[in-house]
Formats: structure tokens, sequence, C-alpha cells
């Protein structure tokens, strides 16, 4: 699942002051539960008493009361031990039967039902070796559950209709479904348990006007001569319960392939010219994690589709993603955001989280902190490492943010609700962890191990334990320490760092310390490379830190320009270091990454009374990376008036000629606010053409 964070500012605001960068969720109506409290039971996997083998669904549904009228016919057995009880999570049903069926003899069953579970009493006790068949016909009425009582929130329906009496014109009628985490109870009986994999034939009963989507592949369509149809949705390869999805509606749908396989892109027909835009570079991106991971996409074909009032951002149903409208994009709007981040999160989700599931909700970022490094490990393909890096950094914005609130495990056991374990710190910290251990063993080691990772456990579940026995078998590390100290603890580490150079000594000098309450915070083991520069050369180094108060020293003859401290910049941390001048102004100028520039600009901030820190903001407004010519023009009102003079000329054709429409609106903002005594009516005619709604806004705002 993608919850879509929006920061509540721009990036450059995040520059100056980082406590601005707390994000807000896509989702509705949470309901208040207690947060992580010490002595909470461990809440680990749920016991596997039955296996649900295959799920039949026979389903039409009454739109008048938003009712699903459904015929559920349940293959199963025993897990291990013998058993003549079938219990099945059954949401605010009405019960009309149970039978054991035989062949297409049904004999009636004695069950219990308490509103949420149905208890069935089967024929005799059957061992794991036999399997049986229960037939059950029922009446699901997902609008009677109470948030609060029957169901978390708003957004844990299972099941939405949408416009369902037709009267709101500016809506479609729809239905859909939406099954993370324990949801898919309140449209079909079945077992909420991350681990319970099963296949699945659905069978949906609509009226002819509308386009149906499910997992699997479109097996038959039959034509029911009242104006109805049934189209069978068959998936062959098992995947979790909560995975299984259905949508109804008026969709076009615009067809697509990757290799031979059906890729599919289901939209509202106003949005149809545009949906190659939008998900035109799906078919590259299954490519591409395909070979990067070595392992092909397995399933049956993949379709996105984009739904009206979805709960979240995105849910990655087994070959059948449902998005939220934002994605219905017109051109214009496709230039300020593509949404490329869910996109690439969803999918690569079809490989973590769908192939290979979290066994329990404890072990949830090995869901969804995968699909948060799925986004960069896209960015970097597609776009370029400084690209991928930006978001690397909006990440770690969002989980520091949110960190001040709460300080929680990665893996955690002692959640209060399952439902909390979707946050920054499954998501983004996650993300960014597995990026350290990218670096840790190296890009090599890494993907060979998430190839061993998931073939080793493909169809099945996992718990964190296996992803740590995959990358030591590839490394041959004994990679525990990681482990521990990222995935099964809380918090991050605090740097202070101190640079010099030891004249006497002819030694550069490197001391950090670890400031971080380590009562409740571990004392890292971080491993990190130095890059030292001198005399126009860069070296660089390996260090280890895993000490409270640590030194380093490294022969050199003469004084560096610049000792760059983690200078791969993957270190998930908060760093407190001051450079001079000379040295920020260096790393400027000298630093490879985009992070460098980052960090050179942040530390010249402060020093802006200083000619040569001015000169590298205004040189920042040429940079290649889009985000630092935003910083650069967020920066501008500090210039002195000769200053702002000599860059108004720059800025102008920033606004007209910048290839980034964010970059061109806030161009346009500084022309306004900063500029206004200067002739800027002829810049503003031109940007109120402009195809992206960010610069038409801003042209509107500088007009007023």
């Amino acid at each position: 699942m993608k919850i879509k964070y929006f920061m509540c500012c721009q990036l450059v605001a995040a520059f100056f002051l980082i406590s601005c960068s707390a994000s807000r969720k896509e989702i509705l109506d949470p309901v208040n539960i207690t947060e992580n409290v010490t002595g909470l039971n461990y809440r680990g996997s749920y016991p596997k008493l039955t296996d649900i083998i295959h799920t039949r669904l026979d389903i039409s549904f009454n739109w008048d009361s938003a009712y699903v009228l459904g015929i559920a016919t349940i293959e199963a057995k025993p897990y291990f031990y013998p058993s003549d009880n079938l219990v099945l999570d059954a949401n605010g049903f009405k019960i009309n039967s149970v039978s054991l069926k035989v062949k297409e003899e049904k004999t009636p069953l004695r069950y219990t039902y308490d509103g949420k579970k149905l208890t069935i009493k089967l024929n005799k006790i059957y061992t794991r070796d036999q399997k049986y068949l229960v037939y059950i016909d029922y009446v699901a009425m997902p609008y009677k559950l109470k948030a609060g009582t029957d169901i978390y929130s708003e957004g844990n329906r299972g099941i939405y209709f949408i416009n369902k009496d037709g009267k709101d014109k500016t809506k479609p009628r729809q239905i859909w479904t939406q099954g993370e985490t324990e949801c898919n109870s309140s449209w079909f009986p079945t077992i909420n348990d991350p681990q319970e994999k099963m296949t699945q034939e659905i069978n949906l009963t609509v009226a002819d006007e509308f386009v149906t989507l499910s997992n699997g592949s479109l097996e038959y369509t039959s034509m029911n001569g009242d104006g109805t149809r049934t189209d069978s949705w068959r998936q062959e390869l098992p995947h979790s319960t909560y995975l299984t999805m259905l949508a109804v509606g008026n969709f076009k749908i615009t067809r697509d392939k990757w290799r031979e396989k059906e890729v599919n892109y289901y939209t509202e027909p106003a949005f149809a010219s545009t949906a190659k835009l939008v998900f035109g570079k799906t078919p590259e991106m299954i490519e591409f994690f395909s070979k990067k991971l070595g392992v092909d996409y397995p399933w049956e074909k993949y379709s996105q589709i984009v739904v009206r009032d979805f709960v979240s951002g995105a849910m990655e149903n087994t070959s059948a993603t449902v998005l939220f409208d934002k994605l219905n994009l017109t051109e214009g709007e496709y230039l300020d955001e593509n949404y490329e981040d869910i996109i690439s999160h969803e999918l690569f989700h079809h490989w973590f989280g769908d192939l290979v599931t979290a066994e329990s909700w404890a072990n949830l970022p090995l869901n969804e902190s995968f699909a948060t490094y799925g986004e960069y490990l896209w960015e970097e393909y597609k776009y370029g490492r400084e690209t991928a890096d930006v978001k690397g950094l909006e990440d770690m914005l969002a989980y520091l943010s949110g960190s001040r609130q709460k300080q929680v495990d990665v893996i955690r056991y002692n959640y209060a609700d399952k439902e909390q374990m979707f946050d920054e710190v499954t998501y983004q910290k996650g993300g960014r962890i597995l990026h350290m251990l990218r670096k840790t063993v190296g890009d090599e080691a890494f993907f060979k191990g998430l190839t061993i990772y998931l073939t080793r456990n493909a169809y099945k579940t996992a718990e964190i334990a296996d992803l740590r026995m995959a990358m030591e078998e590839v490394s041959g590390l004994d990679l525990n320490w990681f482990f521990n100290q990222w995935f099964l603890a809380s918090g991050h580490p605090l740097l202070t760092i101190k640079t010099g150079y030891d004249f006497e000594k002819k030694l550069a000098t490197i001391n950090i310390q670890q400031t971080q309450n380590l009562s409740t915070i571990p004392l890292y083991r971080i491993p990190m490379f130095v890059d030292i520069y001198v005399n126009g050369k860069v070296d660089r180094k390996e260090i280890v830190l895993d000490k409270q108060n640590q030194n380093f020293s490294f022969s050199y003859l003469s004084q560096p320009d610049l000792i760059n401290v983690d200078a791969e910049k993957s270190v998930l941390s908060v760093k407190t270091e001051t450079k001079l001048l000379s040295q920020n102004v260096f790393h400027y100028k000298n630093g490879p990454l985009f992070m460098d520039r980052f960090e050179a600009l942040l530390a010249l901030q402060p020093q802006k009374s200083e000619l040569f820190a001015r000169q590298i903001f205004m040189s920042a407004l040429a940079d290649s990376n889009s985000t630092i010519r935003q910083l650069a023009l967020g920066f501008i009102n500090n210039l002195q008036p000769d200053e702002k003079l000599s860059v108004y000329n720059q800025i102008r054709e920033m606004a007209l000629k910048d290839p980034v429409s964010l970059v061109r609106a806030a161009a346009v903002t500084v022309l306004s606010k900063l500029y206004a005594d200067k002739q800027n009516d002829d810049v503003f005619e031109k940007t109120s053409k402009d195809k992206a709604p960010s610069v038409i806004k801003a042209t509107l705002g500088a007009r007023r």
C-alpha cells in the first residue's frame, strides 16, 4: 500500500528549517488508539489452523443497499493437526446457508456466527491430507459496519460503492475493494492472515454497461440475456487473501504489454487520452525490476486502475493495482506531478509483498520498506542518482519529522493496533535502511541476496531473519549487528563531527561522537567512507564508527581542502558539523553528489553575510538539479541589492524556460515578490499560458 505523503512545504523550506517537513497522509478518519506501550503482549504470526487452497466467489451487487450477494465455495484442509472445524472471518454478514459440497451434492452443515467469526462444524474429522469443499451463501453489508466498533476506520470497510444511486452527476458509479490489512472479510468469508495464501476464481455479474477487473486473467465472459454480464476472473498462482480485489465501473481500457503479458491501464473515459502518458513507463519498469532482481515478473498480467475516493494512495493487489484519483491527470498536471513514485512502489510490491509476503504485520517492512526503496531504484535507473538522492532526502526528512513524535522499532511486535505499522518508520526509514544495507554489502551481494530471498520464499511468507540469512549466504558476512541495530531497534544516530589538521604531526583528523540517548537508542556500528581532498586529488578512506567518542587520523603532508565524512551520504542520521566558509564553498563546487551540494548549501545559509556564500547561491541558480535551483531561488531575498539586480534576467529566463515546471513557478513567485518594481508583465503574459497548473497559479498570484 502506498500512503502518499505530501510535504507540508516545499523542500526549499525544509532546507531552511527541517522541522517544517511534517507530512500528512491520505487516509480517512483514523480511530484514536493508544500508542505502543511497554508491556503489551508479543504480536507475532497468527496460528495456522486451516489452509485455504482455493476460493471461488460468485458475486452480484445490490446498488440500492450497497450489499454484496455472494456464494463462496472454499476448498480447504487442516494445516497440520486433524480438525472437524472451519473458522472463517466474515464481518457483518447475513448467512443464508452453509453446506459441504461433494461434486454437485450439497449437505447442510451446522455453524455458529457472531457477526465476525463463522465457525462451521464439518461432517467429520479431517487430516492434513484430506481436502473438503464448503459452500456458503451469504450477503455482505459493508455499510452497516460501524467505524471504531466493527472496523478500525472508514478506510477499512473492505468494499465501497461510489455514487451508488447515481445522483451525483460529477462522479461516476463505481465499486472497488481495499483488502489490507484485514478488510476483505467484509465482502467474502476468508481467513484474515497474511500467511494464508490461496488461488482463486471470481465470477462477477454486473450490468453490461460496466467494465470489471480482478486478479489474474479474464477467462471468459457470459451474456445473461437480462442486461447483465458475468465476467470470470481466475488466478492460478497463490497469494495472500488480503490481496484479493475487484473493481466495477465505466472504465476505458488502454492496452499495453510487457513481453507477452498484458499490461493494461483502466481509467475514466475522459482520461484515456493521457493513460499512456501517465502509465506508459510501466513495461519498462517491469523489465528493469525483473532484470535487477533476477526474478521475472511472476503474475499472469499487470493492470492498474484509477478509482474515485480511494482510501489511500494505492494498493498492490496481485496483478491489479488500485490507485487514487489524483492519477486522473491532464497533460499539464503531469508536468507538476507524474506520480511515478506510486506507480513504481506498487509494482515493486509484486515481488516484495505479493510474491513474498511478510508473515505477520510486525514484519510489514518486508513489504513496505522494499516498495519504498523500489521508488529509489527506479529513479536511479531512469533519471540517475542525482534524482534518486532527492527522493532519498525526502524519505529521510519524512522519517525524521515523524520520529519526533514517536520512537519505535522498525520490526515491532508491541503495536497497539496493526494499522499503526503503516508509518514513516515502516516506509521511509525502512527504505533508507535498505539503502544502507546495499552500501554495506555492495551492489553485487545486495541484489544477489534479493534474488535468493525471492526465489527461496516465492509464493510463501517470510520474516526479517529470512532476509538476513539470504544476505549472509551471499556475502559471507555476519550481519546480525546490522539487522539488530537498524531493523530491531528504534531511533537513529546523532553524530557530532569535527575535522581538522594537525600541522605538527601532518595528520588529517576526524572526531565523531554519537550523542543519541543510549538508554533507549543503540550505540551504532557504522561503516562509512570518508573522502579527503588534498592537492587537487580525492583520497577515499573507509572507517567503522563503533564507539561513543572516536578519533580517526590519516597522514597527509599538507592540509586538506575538505574532509567529507559519510562521502556516500548513505547513513541515516542527524549530523552536526561546523566547517569553515572556504570548506563549504569547496564542498559545493567539488562534491560529486546532490547531497554534497545540498549539505554545502545547508551549511552556507547561516553564513549568508559572507560574499562567497552568496555567490554560491547565485551560481546554484544554474545547478543541474532542479531541487538545488529551487533552493537557490528561495535564497534570493538574502542577496544584496546589486546582487539581486545581477540575477534578475536569469530569473526571468527561469520563469520562462526552466525545464521543470515547479522551478518555473518558483521563479514567477520570486519575480512578483522581490522584483515588483520591474516590468514583469511580458513574462507573466507568457507564463499565464504555461501548460503546468503550478505556473499558472503562481502567475495568478503575481498579478493580484
